[in-house]
């Protein structure tokens, strides 16, 4: 019988243009010579939140025996053991799991650690979702590599064809100016290639620091008064307390104040790379239709 964990590590070369290596990977054969059900068995760690949700999105949140330290939604997953974060990974705890199969964020993880672990013959799958749409893509090289393309094709179609629907029904519509903040000090924003940045052109809304060179910038308070935004977005946690935000209200000539145009969307699944966020950035859409509304009727 084929080496199941070999079959992988090769075939998955370039696979979704994801990276997946192995020191002990000398042949290349066929990634669907492993069965399904074969699949259905791999002992995966997944090292972000976002790969966790999907996994169990699709049915295969009883294949994760370890994650990061930040995972903590289904409910099963804050029960998962914790084998390091975005900083470091526990190589030997790692190595005592003996997982097939590691699924790291690109953007997220320490790439010198998970150089280590392939150097120990560990595969190594890279996750880096950049758009709205990549969610999709997660959920169908997800399903691949688990065995479960049909329940993880329903999740996506679904998926892809809410944010369709999203985007038809907001993001041409009159466009109405937010400020976006990330941190209250110093202040923090998001431009370029944010991921926030998506849901705000998915919503029909105009970012006033768009065109800043760092996706997630620093700015001054003077900077964004004299931009007066129509509405400010403040995405809060729910352990997060709403005196840790930017107090705006003593702002009052501000039109975003003026009208009580602040939202706090949930964070916790806006700036996640998941299903959840579409539903977040529903309610942010309804909302700045709502600050739309009132400003065509002045």
């Amino acid at each position: 019988m084929p080496n199941i964990k070999n079959i992988l590590v090769c075939c998955l070369l370039g696979f979704h243009s994801l990276l997946l290596s192995t020191a002990n990977a000398t042949t290349v054969q066929n990634f669907e010579q492993v069965k399904q059900n074969e699949r259905q068995n791999f002992k995966i760690i997944a090292l972000a939140p976002h790969i966790v949700e999907l996994l169990f999105d699709i049915g295969a949140g009883e294949q994760i025996i370890a994650t990061g330290s930040y995972a903590d939604y289904p409910e099963q997953a804050k029960t998962l053991p914790r084998v390091g974060d975005h900083s470091r990974l526990q190589i030997e705890k790692i190595l005592q799991l003996k997982p097939d199969l590691v699924i790291a964020w690109k953007s997220g993880n320490p790439l010198e650690d998970l150089d280590r672990l392939q150097q120990f013959g560990i595969p190594v799958v890279y996750s880096d979702p950049k758009t709205l749409e990549d969610v999709g893509k997660e959920l169908l090289m997800l399903g691949d590599l688990t065995g479960r393309q049909t329940l993880a094709k329903h999740r996506a179609d679904t998926y892809l064809t809410q944010l369709a629907k999203l985007r038809h029904d907001f993001a041409n519509q009159t466009p109405v100016s937010v400020f976006f903040e990330i941190w209250p000090a110093p202040l923090q924003t998001i431009a370029g290639n944010a991921w926030p940045q998506q849901h705000l052109n998915t919503c029909g809304a105009i970012n006033i620091f768009a065109e800043l060179d760092n996706d997630y910038p620093s700015v001054s308070l003077e900077q964004v008064i004299s931009k007066m935004p129509q509405a400010i977005i403040q995405p809060k946690s729910n352990k997060q307390s709403v005196n840790k935000l930017y107090n705006w209200q003593k702002f009052s000539f501000l039109p975003a104040v003026q009208h009580g145009f602040i939202f706090r969307p949930d964070a916790d699944k806006l700036f996640r790379m998941t299903t959840r966020v579409l539903s977040e950035v529903e309610v942010l859409c309804k909302q700045i239709q709502q600050t739309r509304r009132i400003y065509q009727q002045e």
